[in-house]
């Protein structure tokens, strides 16, 4: 029987094999493993792409997430709209800060949170909404963002 598989890193890492080995000959070569001028010009980079003035690297999507929430202040008492359907990092991250994940319904066919079901969660406690993008698509942010935008 074949098997479709869930996920093909081989398909994504094959065309960029030899730029990622550069990469990774030049912080060996430089011995710059924290920090130094890769992270710099990996933050300048993001930054432009995003059209934003700074960004941050850090060591993990994990701690991206927890920065993320430190940054906003999301502490004890408050909650995060977010999804079960993700790595368990998501909800860890928010339980880490003390603040408490409240979980709502994925739409079947993104995967991602359903925004009608977004609204309906949103308390007087809510400090956040943590969407989550997988398999290479990004949740649906414009409904989520009128939410917060109001």
């Amino acid at each position: 029987m074949n098997r479709v598989p869930l996920l093909d890193l081989q398909a994504q890492y094959a065309p960029l094999r030899e730029e990622i080995r550069r990469a990774i000959d030049r912080v060996c070569d430089s011995q710059h493993f924290i920090l130094g001028p890769e992270v710099a010009a990996f933050e300048e980079e993001v930054a432009a792409f995003c059209r934003v003035k700074f960004a941050i690297g850090v060591s993990s999507g994990s701690d991206s997430l927890l920065v993320s929430l430190m940054a906003l202040g999301v502490g004890p008492g408050d909650e995060v709209i977010t999804t079960a359907f993700s790595f368990f990092a998501t909800a860890g991250a928010i339980a880490r800060v003390g603040a408490r994940p409240a979980f709502v319904d994925i739409d079947p066919n993104t995967f991602s949170l359903q925004a009608d079901a977004v609204a309906g969660c949103v308390t007087k406690r809510t400090k956040a909404i943590l969407p989550v993008h997988l398999f290479g698509r990004c949740a649906e942010m414009e409904p989520i963002l009128t939410l917060v935008c109001r």
